[in-house]
């Protein structure tokens, strides 16, 4: 019965309307000193199928109906049969990135929940600032070309395995969705399975440090509001965005970052997320989900340095290519006179 009380109530959440009410309806347990306890591993991955943005046609409304719903269970169903082939040959996902075999990928579970973002109420980004469609247009990573680098440095933070920020890493993507939270007197700590960052959150309320430092994953700054765990983060070195693993929609330095973890029932927690980055969308925008509790799930060793041919591999070819290029006009030059 309390397995099935908890599916029940996780499949709520997928709503985003129900976040009040759940929130409203549960008293989480209490830590040895006092705070309410979010211990545990929260891994994302039931939500990777839910879009980012919401498809336009479906306005204001962030439900699915349940003829949209069975859409979704019978693709769910289809990548599970895929999932299970033990050959490349019936692959139906070749050309994602990771390619082939089928179960390289994670894809969650069916959602009622129309998209991640929840405010503004359409489900869409803001518009951007002429300052951020100026720096989308100098962007350099793999999510967006595939050669001309130059050196190392011009790779996105991802590609060289540095970091995806603190949006890449908490939202759902194609695999090491793990979100572990530890709690300490004055402290929260909150490890991520990809790239394994971890985030020391002081609650003591201590100011943010000079804006001089500045960093990939930004400086926290939590404290608690009724049983809502707030973590304000500034500070951010502008190198990091909120969508595929944090290469793509980049934030300003001076971006400010604000979630909220609120458990609402044993197993089943709210993170919700507000950015201001008045540098690059025209307002704020809130993303909001459910995770699901899972103390036997894997936060596996993420080696990405270890392998990660990529780097030498793109400038490899890059080097290939300058020499082709100065080859040719070297040719045209001559008359094609070798």
């Amino acid at each position: 019965m309390r397995r099935i009380s908890i599916a029940l109530a996780f499949a709520t959440l997928c709503a985003a309307g129900s976040y009040a009410q759940q929130k409203a309806a549960y008293t989480p347990p209490k830590t040895a000193w006092g705070d309410p306890d979010l211990s545990g591993t929260w891994p994302s991955t039931d939500m990777v199928g839910v879009p980012f943005e919401r498809p336009a046609n479906f306005g204001e409304r962030n439900e699915v109906t349940q003829e949209e719903f069975d859409t979704r269970l019978k693709q769910q169903q289809t990548r599970t049969e895929a999932d299970a082939e033990t050959t490349v040959s019936t692959a139906p996902r070749q050309g994602d990135g990771t390619g082939p075999p089928s179960h390289w990928l994670e894809w969650g579970k069916a959602s009622k929940q129309a998209s991640l973002l929840v405010e503004p109420r359409d489900g869409r980004l803001p518009p951007t600032t002429p300052e951020a469609e100026r720096r989308a247009a100098t962007l350099k990573n793999t999510y967006v070309m595939f050669d001309g680098f130059s050196d190392p440095t011009e790779l996105g933070p991802y590609d060289r395995c540095i970091s995806r920020g603190p949006l890449g890493s908490v939202f759902p993507v194609i695999y090491n969705n793990g979100n572990q939270i530890f709690q300490f007197p004055g402290y929260v700590v909150i490890r991520y399975e990809m790239i394994h960052e971890v985030r020391v959150v002081p609650l003591d309320g201590r100011a943010h440090v000079s804006s001089r430092i500045r960093s990939y994953m930004g400086d926290p700054r939590g404290h608690w509001e009724g049983n809502t765990l707030v973590v304000e983060t500034t500070n951010l070195n502008g190198r990091t965005g909120a969508q595929a693993n944090g290469n793509l929609m980049m934030l300003s330095d001076d971006a400010k970052i604000v979630e909220k973890f609120t458990r609402t029932a044993p197993d089943a927690l709210v993170y919700e997320v507000t950015v201001t980055d008045p540098r690059t969308w025209t307002k704020p925008w809130t993303a909001a989900f459910p995770l699901r509790r899972e103390m036997s799930y894997g936060m596996f060793e993420y080696a990405c340095h270890e392998g990660n041919h990529a780097m030498s591999n793109i400038l490899s070819a890059a080097r290939s290519a300058d020499k082709s290029d100065k080859s040719d006009r070297a040719s045209n030059s001559t008359g094609g006179v070798q």
